[in-house]
């Protein structure tokens, strides 16, 4: 029997905190975990774009046109390959909107970044650390990999979360407000000198791991190559100013025994070197 004091009305609060939660829950790829996204992708990709052109018109585009074809080459084989394997499996929409770009600039910064909707920038400073292609397709992976697990989406939802709370987060979402702003602003540096500026969290960062080595093995590259990569950056993180690529990672052994784990499943989508085109 029900009684009237178990029908009682939930708080206003509570009940918009619900809703958001029921309605905005998601699953990333591959690895099925839930994850809670508030913001619209199309949203998102716009201002992301935005931030994006800001960024390329104070960055000069590198004049090494072998390395950025190369940038542009790894990019555009990662991303066909998830474009693919996301349209077999009826997921498509994941990338509803996605405007794919892979630039090489100039910057001492051992860094790469890749914004929601495919926008992708890879640093001069880190070439002689990925050293060949397959190197530059673990860094590229692993980018991709944040854009295609919507991690930019869920890390501002989270922040949002924590800021605002039940009716006063609902009535954030339904326009334009400048609480949201200020945190897109904040986690890709709209304007900014830096990509990513809000760290994301170490289960995103090893699930990045995770799928970017899944990625380049799909678009054929040796996902083995990861260890000696990230080998590399670990050695680069001794010097007097650590490659912004590490600041928000997992620790360096740690992450070795991540992708060491990861490795055995990564393989079973590798068919081979990439054939030269």
């Amino acid at each position: 029997m029900v009684t009237k004091t178990a029908l009682k009305p939930w708080p206003a609060t509570l009940f918009a905190a619900f809703v958001l939660v029921l309605v905005s829950c998601a699953e990333v790829p591959v690895t099925g975990r839930n994850q809670l996204l508030l913001l619209s992708e199309s949203d998102l990709n716009a201002m992301s774009f935005q931030g994006y052109r800001k960024f390329m018109a104070t960055h000069p585009l590198s004049d090494d046109q072998q390395a950025a074809e190369m940038v542009r080459r790894v990019g555009r084989r990662i991303a066909d390959a998830v474009e693919r394997y996301l349209a077999a499996r009826g997921k498509s929409h994941i990338l509803q909107g996605y405007r794919w770009e892979f630039n090489l600039v100039e910057g001492k910064e051992m860094n790469a970044w890749c914004m929601p909707g495919g926008k992708v920038v890879v640093y001069t400073g880190l070439l002689p650390v990925v050293k060949n292609e397959t190197g530059l397709a673990v860094v590229l992976g692993h980018e991709i990999a944040h854009a295609v697990a919507r991690h930019g989406n869920e890390r501002i939802s989270q922040e949002l979360a924590l800021r605002l709370g039940g009716a006063a987060l609902s009535t954030a979402l339904s326009g334009a407000s400048p609480v949201v702003a200020g945190i897109l602003k904040q986690a890709y540096g709209l304007g900014a000198d830096l990509g990513v500026l809000l760290p994301y969290s170490r289960v995103q960062e090893t699930e990045a791991d995770r799928l970017g080595l899944i990625f380049m093995a799909m678009a054929g590259y040796d996902p083995r190559a990861a260890l000696d990569f990230w080998k590399r950056m670990l050695a680069a993180e001794k010097g007097p100013r650590p490659p912004e690529l590490l600041s928000t990672h997992p620790s360096g052994r740690k992450r070795l025994e991540n992708i060491t784990r990861f490795l055995p499943e990564a393989l079973k989508y590798y068919n081979g070197p990439v054939k030269p085109e």
